[in-house]
């Protein structure tokens, strides 16, 4: 049998259930209300298995604990229903010799999915299994559609991406990654509340997109009667309030790229960012590699942790090294290789880098680390001194102004981090933002815009400043072992549907 005539046999009955299903709720609408809303549930499965699981089955007959549940139904096998509610379980015994005859009926019409109210008494069995002892019960909402088999869950990647609701109803493990993904950012709030931070909201939707090199999503306000664009970074917004005098500030929200999926980027995605008046790249490095080793300990319960086979530890300092010394160590190059224009066309074209004659030589170089080194960073690296082409809003590194006080994390061979001294120098800022406006013109669309009323804040006087952004999405990923960002989010963008797919 064919793979087209097995989907074509299994969609059929599929079909077949659900008309049975359908027959099913059509009855009980001519009796009652077929989705009431009525039912008091006094106990969580959770709850139960907290208080009494450790209970001998004679305490509990004496204890003769009245109380009601409700949830999914997950198993049935004879008497036996397994409900789900939550990420706990808890059994039930419902025997139709004990029901009136209109009862017995309905609990012959239950089907797996069904969510339900059962109350009754809790009691082990003989073979020491919690469980209620269902003396009356309600269906609350019928499961129209059956659930995926209980053995293989939803396989399909693509549908439990698509339809989360019924991945999250049959898979543990996804709901496990989400459960980690909440403690992570309720973790970052208390890091950096303890530090002293300031939590903040700056604007969705903006005039002009700042805040990093890349494509925006346009929008239209009818009010207004202009464009608009959703926002790639919060950063000039946070910065203005650095000016304004709020001395450390975080956020964590989303940010819009109007970029491609992959494994690796949502065009909707979380960020945290932070600023820290009179701090320094090298003081935020400090405070991520702490931040990681917390995570760790905090959420994970080690600072070991593994991640697609590999193993990192964050109790060791994370290795650091300049965008020139990785590409010498990890290209066999010198670093007399990267000196002059002439000498990075050269290298890059000897080792067959992907690039455009008439970029500057720090674009280049930029081309030859993020095509030839970047994914051989494995364990966590911070890359130092990045080309100042590459980097409009961070500060210049004295002596070198042709690199800047800027910094990313890598691990597994992605970024997860990005951070620098900020850039306070209004005039330098300005001339900046004119070589980006030159670059959009050339037809570089993720080039940044000139944003006059930021300059105009450096106008009137920022700190010296350290900020940063760490990408959520990446972080959960590493810290949940999965190879998808869609693994981590729980409504990934997807490509659209065909009929014929």
């Amino acid at each position: 049998m064919s793979d087209e005539q097995s989907n074509e046999e299994h969609l059929e009955d599929e079909n077949k259930l659900i008309a049975q299903r359908r027959e099913k709720i059509s009855s009980i609408r001519e009796q009652r209300e077929a989705y009431p809303n009525n039912f008091e549930r006094k106990s969580a499965a959770g709850d139960l298995v907290r208080d009494y699981a450790d209970k001998e089955k004679p305490e509990l007959e004496e204890l003769a604990v009245q109380t009601s549940v409700a949830g999914r139904i997950i198993r049935m096998r004879g008497p036996f229903v397994v409900l789900q509610d939550g990420a706990h379980q808890i059994q039930l015994y419902m025997n139709n010799k004990s029901y009136s005859e209109d009862k017995a009926a309905e609990l012959k019409a239950l089907d797996l999915g069904d969510i339900i109210g059962a109350e009754g008494q809790v009691f082990k069995t003989n073979q020491g299994e919690l469980t209620l002892r269902v003396a009356d019960f309600q269906l609350l909402a019928k499961s129209l559609r059956p659930l995926p088999d209980k053995y293989k869950g939803l396989t399909d990647t693509e549908m439990r991406y698509r339809q989360r609701y019924v991945d999250l109803i049959v898979n543990e493990e996804s709901r496990s990654i989400f459960e980690v993904r909440s403690r992570i950012v309720k973790f970052i709030r208390y890091y950096f509340e303890e530090l002293g931070f300031m939590e903040v909201e700056t604007p969705m939707m903006q005039v002009i997109p700042g805040g990093a090199t890349a494509r925006p999503f346009i929008t239209h306000h009818n009010a207004l009667d202009q464009d608009m664009y959703l926002r790639v970074a919060p950063e000039l917004f946070l910065k203005r309030l650095i000016v304004g005098g709020f001395e450390k500030v975080f956020e964590l929200n989303r940010n819009f790229r109007n970029e491609g999926l992959s494994t690796r980027h949502n065009p909707e995605f979380t960020m945290l960012e932070f600023y820290q008046s009179y701090a320094r790249y090298h003081d935020l490095m400090d405070l991520t590699e702490d931040l990681f080793r917390r995570i760790a300990m905090e959420v994970i319960g080690s600072t070991t942790i593994t991640y697609q086979g590999t193993e990192y530890d964050f109790s060791k300092p994370f290795a650091r090294l300049t965008v020139q010394e990785s590409i010498v160590q990890f290209c066999n190059v010198q670093a007399s290789d990267l000196a002059t224009n002439e000498a990075v066309i050269g290298t890059a074209n000897k080792l067959e880098v992907n690039f455009d004659d008439n970029w500057p030589r720090g674009k280049i170089v930029m081309e030859i680390f993020e095509q030839k080194v970047e994914g051989q960073l494995d364990q966590p690296t911070f890359i130092t001194e990045y080309p100042i082409e590459v980097s409009p809003l961070a500060r210049r590194k004295e002596g070198h102004p042709e690199v800047t006080d800027r910094f990313e994390l890598i691990i597994g061979g992605r970024e997860l981090a990005n951070g620098f001294s900020e850039l306070n120098d209004p005039e330098d800022q300005a001339e900046r933002f004119k070589d980006q406006v030159a670059q959009k013109d050339s037809g570089d669309k993720e080039a940044m815009h000139f944003d006059e009323d930021y300059v105009t804040a450096l106008e009137y006087g920022m700190p010296p400043t350290a900020g940063e952004g760490i990408g959520i999405d990446r972080l959960v990923m590493l810290f949940t072992d999965a190879p998808s960002i869609k693994d981590v989010l729980f409504f990934p963008h997807m490509r659209p549907q065909h009929d014929s797919d």
